[in-house]
């Protein structure tokens, strides 16, 4: 017998007991209540492999997430270990309100929790849309056991009429041509019943693509997981193999702060940069570095940028290739071999081997040249993303480049501005806005510790009578974010918000913004006496009738730079 108040043993289903002074009794009762799941005692003396599932009714992306449990468990036995899933806060683009970005950081503590406090020697973490991978790689990050990624993967094209489709990309290009008169109510709708025709993420390389890039890059996934649509057979065996993995971690000490270092946070920027891929993928990058005692800087970020090329040719960076194209031109190990000599190949990866390893074995491999370019004819020479700082923006804003028009790149106009989402569709279409091609639209208070959470609102829309006279991009401005899978010349997460008071919040109509992504500037053109007139006045929001949740999220929520992240979470 073990003595009293010693836990039993330091893994398995007696991991972490609470004795209360009596070992022997708490892992008697611990043992009585296992069984009478029919559980039998050699089952529970095996590794066990805890396995966070997020399937739910509200989450179409995760549709397919049972016949993928039932495969990771398959593995997990094959290994030898006792599989045990258990729920978690499934997070949705399109059915959460405000938004989901809000109930990221509430989806990360509940990972976090449920990890730590209950006997699991590793955990499978099953994610894939858009803010469920980036909370789960936070929550395993501070929860400090091992722990593996299965991405849920991207859904099949379908066809519209003469078009292939996807989303989202496409939803927008035709809500642009239903807006613009081109297309009609009865066309509208068929559009709507053609875009999403399969279960898994986002067919294009929005948030939730980029997020299994970056998990695999950062190598908490198995190598060539992350791309794999989510109705393919190899998405059912790359399950099995990672419950079969799980089992090695749980008698490992891989945690995921021997994986996620801050050479392997700087693998994943570069491959994030490469794909042209989210600007919501900066957010989550910061706010998982921050998780580990790391810092994601924007500056170094435009380092990066800088000398890392634009390789993928999938929406929206390019017009013809969606995701499963991408899976089968060869994924993100086509795009790390292309970028060998600018990775720090010695990071530690969940399959037990270093970056360059993996790179080595891979050596010679399939790679589709239409869906991804070489290091020496890419789509671009510099990277998909950039941070722009100056007097509107002095901790940093992002613009993706590789999504925006060049013209429009060097520019000073006048501001047309909109003090909020419901000032925003109110005015917009009005006819009688002054407004031009010529100008720059820009959104305040859509920040995270506005009312409105920072949601995906940063793709302002073009008013009406533009749309019709044939104005297809301009400049827009806010402290919001932007859907991976949209595109245009937008410059998102200004930082401080308007909300914390930041210069955006000073913005009025008329006021002369100047755009230089040359110079990695935005600056507002005010002479400094007005600029501090203003912000005399200026009041922030009140928060006082706020409660539960929300009221911690406003208190707590770190800027765009930061993560948004909670302050009290960051190591």
């Amino acid at each position: 017998m073990a003595p009293a108040g010693k836990p039993q043993n330091a893994r398995g289903f007696l991991r972490d007991l609470q004795v209360y002074g009596d070992a022997d009794f708490s892992a008697y009762m611990r043992r009585a209540f296992a069984r009478s799941m029919g559980y039998s005692s050699a089952e529970l003396k095996r590794p066990v492999v805890g396995i966070a599932f997020t399937h739910s009714k509200f989450n179409p992306c995760h549709r397919h997430f049972p016949e993928l449990l039932d495969a990771v468990k398959r593995g997990v036995a094959q290994a030898g270990g006792l599989a045990l899933e258990f729920p978690t806060i499934s997070l949705h683009e399109s059915t959460l309100a405000p938004n989901s970005m809000k109930f990221r950081n509430l989806m990360a503590m509940d990972t976090e929790e449920m990890i730590r406090a209950q006997p699991m020697d590793a955990v499978v973490l099953m994610g894939g849309c858009d803010k469920t991978v980036p909370a789960q790689l936070m929550g395993a990050a501070s929860a400090g056991k091992p722990a593996i990624a299965l991405i849920g993967g991207p859904q099949m094209t379908s066809r519209f009429r003469d078009d292939r489709v996807g989303a989202c990309t496409d939803c927008r290009k035709f809500w642009t041509q239903y807006r613009g008169g081109q297309l009609d109510q009865q066309g509208i709708e068929a559009v709507e019943g053609r875009l999403v025709t399969t279960t898994g993420t986002c067919a294009v390389m929005g948030t939730a693509s980029t997020m299994a890039a970056i998990a695999e890059a950062l190598g908490m996934t198995l190598p060539g997981t992350a791309a794999i649509p989510a109705v393919h057979a190899d998405r059912l065996r790359a399950a099995e193999a990672t419950g079969t993995r799980a089992v090695a971690l749980a008698l490992s000490d891989l945690t995921p702060d021997k994986i996620m270092t801050p050479a392997a946070i700087e693998n994943a920027a570069r491959v994030l940069l490469a794909l042209g891929g989210s600007t919501n993928g900066v957010i989550h990058l910061a706010a998982i570095a921050g998780r580990l005692g790391h810092t994601f800087d924007l500056n170094r970020l435009n380092q990066l940028s800088d000398t890392t090329p634009v390789l993928a040719a999938v929406k929206p960076v390019g017009q013809e290739f969606y995701m499963e194209d991408f899976f089968a031109a060869g994924g993100i190990g086509a795009v790390l071999r292309e970028l060998k000599t600018l990775l720090h190949l010695d990071c530690m990866t969940i399959a037990g081997e270093t970056l360059g390893e993996r790179l080595a074995a891979e050596a010679g491999a399939y790679v589709d040249r239409r869906v991804i370019k070489s290091a020496s004819q890419p789509i671009e020479r510099q990277g998909g993303l950039v941070a722009l700082f100056g007097s509107l923006a002095p901790n940093g804003c992002i613009i993706k480049r590789s999504a925006a028009t060049p013209a429009l790149f060097e520019k000073t106009a006048r501001a047309i501005v909109f003090a909020s989402l419901e000032d925003m569709a109110q005015r917009i279409d009005d006819p009688d806005l002054d407004v031009t091609a010529d100008d720059m639209l820009v959104l305040q208070n859509a920040g995270p510790k506005s009312a409105a959470a920072m949601p995906e609102a940063g793709f302002l829309p073009i008013p009406k009578k533009l749309l019709a006279a044939g104005v297809k991009d301009m400049v827009r401005i806010s402290d919001a974010r932007m859907s991976g899978t949209a595109y245009g010349t937008i410059v998102l997460h200004v930082a401080p918000e308007a909300a914390a008071g930041g210069a955006l919040a000073l913005v009025r109509t008329g006021d002369q913004i100047r755009l230089s992504v040359k110079e990695r500037r935005l600056d507002l053109l005010l002479e400094p006496a007005e600029l501090e007139r203003r912000r005399a006045q200026w009041q922030p929001p009140a928060t006082t009738h706020l409660r539960g949740y929300d009221r911690l999220f406003r208190e707590s929520v770190l800027q765009a730079p930061e993560g948004c992240d909670f302050q009290f979470l960051r190591r």
